[in-house]
């Protein structure tokens, strides 16, 4: 076990002012900063990684293309997805970045057999997945031993977007979210267990809520 941990809930919230913040946050910490972990949705957007390659934009429409600094290749976010923003001092935690993956997309396992859904990981395809759909998306970033970006969980939004898009680079792959497979589902429920999972698997000794939004990483 190590250090603590904090968890803040920010909502719905753009993207543009998360990313920022998130930078900033990174940028500015220093060895005694605590890790965070942040909750919260956002409004239709595509994010385009690092590598991103043009051909998988296939026709975003209306929907927002932003260009980011996190790996792999295109995917969408809107309302009614849950997403979390790992804040964390990887060195600190004494763990490789492979090991940082596979720990955040057992969270998610372990998250959805607890709703008695059967999921798996990937080696070759970071994400979880439900019967070949995918259900979650990972995409990290670290800077000096520190990682921002984080994961994306489709709990009960609309999917159709997906369809404009080659999802992480994969032409024609199934999209699923957790709606479809139990039913109506209340996202904040989801998001507690989610951030019970995290803090384990991530071996944190303890958690505690922050107050307070992102205006002052921003």
């Amino acid at each position: 076990m190590t250090h603590q941990v904090g968890i803040r809930d920010l909502g719905l919230i753009e993207y543009r002012s998360a990313w920022q913040a998130m930078q900033h946050f990174t940028n500015t910490r220093d060895a005694g900063s605590e890790d965070e972990i942040w909750l919260l949705q956002h409004p239709p957007v595509f994010t385009q990684g690092q590598a991103g390659k043009a051909e998988h934009l296939l026709f975003p429409g209306q929907i927002p293309v932003v260009q980011v600094d996190r790996g792999g290749q295109v995917t969408y976010h809107g309302p009614g997805q849950l997403v979390g923003y790992l804040l964390l001092d990887v060195r600190r935690l004494g763990i490789g970045v492979r090991e940082l993956v596979s720990r955040i997309e057992q969270s998610l396992i372990e998250l959805l057999a607890g709703y008695s859904v059967e999921a798996t990981a990937k080696a070759d395809a970071p994400g979880v997945y439900v019967n070949g759909a995918k259900i979650a998306s990972l995409g990290l970033r670290i800077r000096n031993g520190r990682s921002f970006h984080g994961l994306a969980l489709n709990v009960d939004m609309d999917l159709e977007p997906f369809r404009r898009i080659n999802p992480c680079g994969y032409a024609g792959l199934p999209m699923t979210q957790l709606r479809d497979l139990i039913g109506p589902i209340d996202i904040s429920e989801v998001a507690d267990r989610l951030r019970d999972q995290l803090v384990q698997q991530l071996g944190y000794a303890q958690q505690k809520t922050l107050a307070g939004g992102i205006e002052a990483y921003e």
